[in-house]
């Protein structure tokens, strides 16, 4: 969505740093050795850490439920709206925070982003304590989902920085680094836990405070604006209008969505599901953060087996092993076996990390097959590969808005599935549904031999 344009003159910088990109070539070899290569990593790893404060205090409400005891008379319904609202609000903000990089400048937009976490994370750490009414609480965890939005800014910044045969690892490490940010909160949250009881929620969030503003400082100090970045005019209305688009995006719903709304929604799972094994919220927090942090971890297996063996095949098969891992689950709800339920949902978790990685890689590979046959067609090869990029950034930032909107789903599948029956079970078969409908539109559209089958998807 974002691109490059020439070089513009730079002006001063506003907090006096010592240097200031006023050019940027990333594909020039001789540039990118004895210049680029260090300022890219030098980004990279800020905008990993910024992007995992962010993704953390997005994950909040994913722990604070486990805090709400009966002094808060809040029914399991109301909690899993209380984490249904970041996930939307989230899925919101993610197209204006792609649009908001080429806009105001990366390193412009990660200083106003990062210091965005503190509207929820301040009062959260100041209100929450029995006697708060639910629309507080409400709000308060609505207004966690601005950090839902830092993800999309900072892939967008990231990919600006690097050169196109190494973007795909550096949004990798990117992403992966900031998804990390769910099971990192989860595990404050146990240290909070184990430490005090489930007395002190506020505390959760304030440890966060310290560290928004170091990443909003660390955004100012070594973090660059790229010159020329800006915004393809027109690239998400044609977007929209690409079948493609709103294929990509029920399969990124699938993976993605499936990560955050289990991540979101696993700790009020375990205890209302085997309330017997954990009765307390410290009991169900020495298991919350695993399934995150191995769906985190897995992520860019995902990729680089979506490199040999291509997005759409891994993709399809990724697809019937979260159909196999939700009906384990499914079984094991309905036998009261933790060890099998257990081995289930880390499953999903592993799945939807190499979900997410198979899926982002087959973007970029539908485009660049298009490129192809265009260039075939018309001999400029230039305009089809302009075209290409400029299509390919508007789906994943289309595609991104709408797997995040996975997280609501999911919670409110949960919701409704144990107001009408008291188990999960209906949620669970919903999900099954989902996977075997996206594996028969993966096979249908990128797999299934024909004509009109894309070639290297």
């Amino acid at each position: 969505m974002s691109t490059l344009a020439s070089p513009r003159p730079a002006v001063p910088d506003a907090v006096g740093r010592p240097r200031r990109i006023t050019d940027w070539r990333p594909e020039d070899p001789g540039f990118w050795e004895t210049t680029g290569a260090p300022i890219a990593r030098r980004n990279l790893y800020v905008s990993i850490f910024a992007e995992h404060v962010g993704f953390s205090v997005w994950s909040l409400w994913s722990v604070m439920v486990l805090f709400l005891g009966p002094e808060y008379g809040i029914d399991p319904a109301g909690k899993f709206l209380l984490t249904a609202v970041p996930a939307a609000l989230g899925a919101v903000l993610r197209l204006p925070y792609t649009l908001a990089v080429a806009r105001f400048g990366g390193r412009n937009w990660t200083i106003v982003s990062a210091l965005l976490l503190l509207v929820p994370a301040v009062p959260m750490a100041v209100l929450i304590e029995p006697g708060v009414s639910y629309s507080t609480l409400m709000v308060l965890a609505c207004l966690t989902g601005v950090g839902g939005g830092n993800f999309a800014s900072s892939m967008a910044n990231i990919n600006l920085f690097f050169p196109d045969r190494l973007k795909g690892r550096a949004l990798g490490l990117n992403a992966g680094g900031g998804n990390l940010g769910v099971p990192a909160v989860q595990l404050v949250g146990l240290a909070v836990l184990a430490a005090t009881g489930a007395a002190y929620p506020r505390l959760v969030p304030a440890v966060y405070l310290p560290l928004i503003v170091a990443a909003a400082l660390a955004s100012a100090r070594w973090l660059d604006n790229v010159p020329g970045a800006r915004n393809e005019p027109g690239a998400l209305r044609a977007a929209a209008r690409d079948p493609h688009t709103w294929v990509m995006s029920l399969l990124y719903l699938g993976t993605f969505g499936s990560f955050i709304g289990f991540g979101f929604a696993f700790g009020q799972v375990l205890q209302l599901q085997f309330h017997d094994r954990f009765p307390t919220p410290v009991d169900a927090a020495w298991l919350t953060f695993l399934g995150p942090l191995v769906g985190s971890l897995i992520r860019p297996l995902g990729g680089q087996l979506a490199d040999r063996l291509g997005g759409a095949r891994v993709t399809f098969w990724n697809f019937v092993a979260m159909a196999a891992g939700a009906t384990v689950v499914l079984y094991a709800a309905r036998e009261r076996s933790f060890p099998l339920y257990l081995v289930g949902f880390l499953a999903l978790f592993v799945f939807s990390g190499i979900g997410n990685g198979s899926t982002y890689k087959m973007i970029p590979a539908i485009f660049r097959a298009r490129a192809v046959a265009e260039t075939e067609r018309t001999g400029d090869r230039a305009a089809a590969e302009r075209r290409g990029r400029r299509l390919s950034g508007a789906l994943i930032g289309i595609a991104g808005a709408v797997g995040a909107s996975g997280g609501v789903l999911v919670n409110v599948a949960f919701r409704q599935s144990f107001l009408s029956s008291g188990t999960a079970d209906a949620a669970y078969l919903t999900f099954i549904g989902w996977y075997a409908l996206c594996v028969v539109v993966t096979w249908v559209v990128f797999l299934r031999p024909g004509p009109r089958r894309i070639p290297g998807v």
